[in-house]
């Protein structure tokens, strides 16, 4: 069943499992002997090859040390594919490997879950699970997720993202797919593995963090398990991104985001989501743009139209940011915030409008250069309205958007998709 049926007739709300996790400074060192624990003797590592820095290199020679043989796959790309996946997959088939070990941020452990679902399916096509708990059997490989980025938290979540490219060309398509069978056997967050982030993807990645921050914490589903966290990793990413963004090397900003991205990622693993990360996903898919960039465009704009259905929760949000709320009506601390997210995203240098991104808007760009034809060649994203159109269509699709607390239509969405793509954020601030 899904998201928007379960809302209407059923009060039941489920909290979804998470991994046992290794937290801290050197818990990376800890792979290889727990992967041993685990009883892994030939596991495929995926990555995206984090180009620049030799911590896949580390990695795979720890592994290698403890006696474990080594299969790699670094071919995952950033907002990863069905193709990325299905490689995996046929590798890990061919070479006879039995568990997998992810490095690198959402993508890569985003295919690699897809590739543990689609192994214990015999091959089937990632595509085919598509939406809530399609898989049919819930064991799987073993993985252990290593992230080098405070973002996703997908390497704690139940979800996961995936590109589909065999749809028709002038409708790309990104889907997530929510499977408790999908989480991984053990999270490893070192901060330490971040040193090497650039700024642009730190930055870009925090919103992330706030985007699964505040999402649940105004979520139509309204599942006070999932309140605590989310308005904590609010409140440790306001504290942190800027000091994370601007001085990578330091260890408390990292460690602060680290932990504001794990429990932003339990907030949403039960708490849902809303309409940021539908525009985020529908913008990738057409354009093949950073998530993180994408819910950092998208955030004030949505928190402005969600906001006269939840202004108390958006005025504690204000008070998380560090905003002085004293005398102000919860309108006014909801408009507070609002201004506070909007300091936080030009304080970190982010684009603020997707007409804005451009092949050298950031250091990952991949615009004209994806799989699908909607976009091959075309060297900037396209703000035409019929593009709008495509994205508004695309997000009403999207599994994220049910638990919107604001009800989303055509009429109501493409508004705030146009904003996005041409708007101004000062005409958001009172």
């Amino acid at each position: 069943m899904q998201v928007d049926e379960l809302l209407k007739p059923f009060p039941i709300k489920e909290f979804h499992p998470f991994p046992r996790a290794m937290m801290g400074p050197g818990a990376h060192e800890m792979i290889g002997p727990e992967a041993l624990k685990l009883g892994f003797k030939k596991t495929l590592i995926m990555t995206t090859g984090l180009r620049g820095s030799d911590t896949v290199h580390k990695i795979v020679e720890s592994c290698k040390y403890h006696g474990l043989e080594v299969v790699l796959y670094d071919k995952v790309e950033s907002n990863p594919k069905d193709y990325n996946v299905m490689d995996a997959v046929s590798l890990y088939n061919s070479e006879q490997c039995d568990s997998f070990i992810s490095i690198g941020g959402g993508s890569a452990h985003d295919a690699c879950k897809g590739a543990r679902i689609s192994v214990a399916h015999d091959g089937r096509n990632v595509n085919e699970f598509e939406g809530f708990n399609k898989s049919e059997n819930p064991k799987n490989p073993p993985h252990i997720a290593v992230s080098t980025t405070a973002g996703t938290g997908s390497e704690t979540s139940w979800a996961y993202v995936i590109t589909d490219t065999t749809t028709d060309p002038d409708k790309p398509h990104k889907y997530v797919a929510f499977d408790d069978a999908a989480v991984t056997t053990l999270a490893i967050d070192d901060p330490v593995l971040y040193y090497d982030c650039p700024v642009a993807f730190t930055a870009q990645c925090g919103f992330d963090v706030l985007a699964h921050a505040s999402e649940p914490y105004v979520s139509r589903l309204n599942f006070p398990p999932s309140m605590g966290n989310a308005l904590y990793a609010v409140k440790m990413t306001a504290e942190n991104l800027r000091e994370a963004t601007w001085n990578g090397v330091d260890l408390k900003g990292r460690e602060g985001m680290m932990y504001a991205q794990y429990i932003a990622a339990q907030a949403f693993n039960s708490g849902g989501l809303g309409i940021i990360h539908s525009i985020s996903h529908a913008v990738s898919a057409f354009f093949d743009t950073h998530h993180g960039l994408n819910n950092a465009i998208a955030l004030p704009r949505v928190w402005a139209f969600n906001m006269p259905a939840m202004y108390e929760r958006y005025a504690d949000m204000a008070e998380a940011m560090g905003v002085d709320t004293h005398g102000m009506t919860k309108v006014q601390a909801a408009d507070a915030a609002l201004g506070a997210a909007i300091r936080l995203l030009r304080d970190v240098g982010i684009v603020e409008r997707f007409a804005d991104v451009k092949q050298d808007s950031y250091p990952k760009n991949r615009l004209g250069q994806g799989p699908t034809k909607f976009y091959e060649g075309r060297p900037d994203i396209t703000t035409d309205a019929a593009t709008i159109d495509a994205l508004t269509n695309h997000v009403l699709g999207d599994a994220c958007t049910p638990g919107n607390p604001k009800e989303c239509t055509f009429e109501t969405v493409r508004p705030v998709v146009e904003h996005c793509v041409n708007g101004d954020l000062d005409e958001l601030l009172p």
